[in-house]
């Protein structure tokens, strides 16, 4: 009776193990009812499995697959709820010191490590109980003739999972529903594809970063008669803030606002939609796909980006007499990976001069970083008209504290900013409660939408063509939906506003539901085409 007892506790955690879901949709108790058809042929394997020595390095073997397994489940978890995405182990591992960092900032140094202890417990108490379960079911020492029986069973069982595997990855379709899944073994099977195919989507993508249609060309950028191009990235700011009702009437009644006052200033406006390649983090690859011309959705094509000898928008601005520059407010350390952009010059949060308290993760209010951008380069007298990419950060994750838009003259080296560096509670605290970290999201995108709208108020009378785009929306569970597309905003004298006539993009700050959708890498050769004589 004990030994029945042991076998069928063992059975129960190798059950639990193998029905571990991988995406938060699945987190139901309903999942606790799916058969794991890997089940009965690990048990019938272990029954039939000759005495110690090979038992013994059989389980190691299979104990370490379900543990490395269970793991990237995990990953897979915590990426589709950050992206909304599975986790790729071969381009992905730069995630794990990014969601360290962001968790420090968001929620403390000790719950932080908390966090990871438990979970790194957690992985241990999960390894101890699957070594122990398997162990039982190896320790039946069942005779010859059994133990043979035990293996013949285990074939149409190996069979039947091996059948649901195929027809649930499309390869065939079978007469009848297996009775459960081989959901574990078809997630190690899915690892193991996903790893050649992705060092294969590095090759190719190699290959056509080698291939610009605008190498060569001339002139670019001179249909813009020496006015700047600014290009302004207001950090997870996305079509939720259209879309979802508990931030589209505070953002698109900031949006009219803020087009009522550039139109009364005789600016002209336009707006459409562009897909970014990730949500919930990882901007750079949002810059990266709109400074290259490439579709960038992983850490491996940004690292082989960086390796090519790719020209992007600013090398041509470069090549068009063009000052580039890069203000950086969330770069606290050197930037080495920017040499490889094309900029003159490259500010990054310790070149900006910002004297006041930090709020939170974000390095310096967004008010500040357009007030130093300008003090830096737009303020310089006899300069080259610029291509710059600034970067905004108040609307970066916790999103707290919001500070006001307040006037100009008074922004000075930012130590004003500390008035309301701790206002309201900290994030470990505010993150306690999802609803109030919607809240907090909220206020911040239209805080950085507000601070945008006074800048380009500030400097109606310029000759100078803004970009104003999100670079993703924030995690799902924050965002609301599913889309991976983000607002992007045209504002400029109406002469030069004109050049983008051909885009369909809808008149005004807020784009149309039905306006053009495009991948956002696709921003860099519309511009190169748009702006120069010379474009193809």
């Amino acid at each position: 009776m004990i030994v029945a007892l042991r076998l069928a506790l063992a059975a129960v955690i190798l059950h639990l193990v193998l029905i571990q879901p991988n995406h938060p949709a699945a987190m139901t108790w309903g999942a606790l009812w799916l058969f794991p058809l890997e089940l009965p042929v690990i048990l019938l394997a272990l029954a039939a499995l000759p005495p110690r020595g090979v038992t013994t390095a059989a389980r190691g073997l299979l104990v370490a697959a379900l543990a490395l397994i269970a793991l990237l489940k995990l990953a897979d978890y915590a990426t589709f709820i950050a992206y909304n995405r599975g986790f790729n182990a071969v381009v992905d591992l730069n995630l794990i010191p990014a969601a360290w960092n962001l968790g420090v900032g968001s929620i403390g140094l000790p719950a932080a490590a908390g966090v990871v202890a438990a979970a790194a417990g957690l992985l241990a108490v999960a390894i101890w109980a699957m070594w122990w379960a398997t162990g039982q079911w190896a320790a039946l020492r069942l005779p010859a003739l059994p133990r043979a029986g035990a293996a013949l069973l285990m074939l149409p069982a190996l069979a039947l999972a091996v059948a649901e595997i195929g027809q649930a990855r499309r390869a065939w379709a079978l007469p009848v529903n297996p009775p459960g899944a081989a959901f574990t073994a078809r997630v190690g099977l899915e690892r193991v594809v996903q790893w050649r195919t992705t060092l294969a989507d590095l090759a190719d993508f190699r290959r056509a970063a080698a291939a610009d249609p605008f190498r060569g060309v001339a002139p670019l950028f001179d249909r813009l008669d020496g006015a700047d191009l600014i290009l302004t990235y207001v950090e997870s700011y996305g079509r939720s803030s259209m879309v979802n009702p508990l931030y589209a009437p505070t953002h698109t009644a900031t949006l009219r606002d803020i087009e009522a006052r550039l139109g009364e200033r005789g600016l002209a406006m336009r707006s459409g939609w562009l897909t970014a390649p990730m949500v919930g983090g990882q901007s750079w690859l949002s810059h990266g796909s709109v400074a290259s011309g490439m579709w960038i959705n992983n850490q491996g094509r940004y690292r082989a980006l960086l390796a090519s000898d790719r020209r992007t928008l600013f090398h041509h601005a470069q090549d068009a007499g063009r000052r580039t520059v890069a203000i950086m407010p969330a770069h606290v350390f050197d930037w080495p990976e920017g040499d490889f952009f094309g900029f003159d010059a490259i500010y990054n949060a310790p070149d900006l001069g910002y004297r006041g308290e930090r709020y939170n993760w974000v390095t310096m209010p967004d008010q500040f970083t357009f007030a130093a951008f300008d003090r830096l380069e737009r303020d310089r007298p006899d300069r080259p008209p610029l291509l710059a990419q600034v970067v905004l950060v108040s609307s970066h994750a916790p999103w707290l504290p919001v500070p006001p838009v307040i006037p100009w003259e008074d922004v000075g080296d930012g130590s004003i900013f500390t008035t309301w560096a701790r206002d309201g509670d900290p994030p470990e605290v505010v993150w306690r409660d999802a609803d109030r970290v919607r809240e907090k999201f909220r206020r911040a995108i239209d805080y950085s939408l507000q601070t945008v709208g006074s800048y380009l108020e500030l400097h109606a009378d310029a000759r100078a063509v803004m970009i104003v785009l999100g670079d993703h929306e924030p995690a799902q569970f924050v965002s609301g939906v599913t889309t991976f597309e983000v607002p992007a905003h045209l504002v400029g004298p109406p002469d030069l506003l004109a050049l983008f006539d051909g885009w369909g993009w809808t008149e005004g700050m807020v784009p149309a539901p039905d306006a053009p959708v495009w991948p956002i890498n696709a921003l860099r050769d519309r511009l190169l085409g748009t702006l120069g004589s010379g474009a193809p």
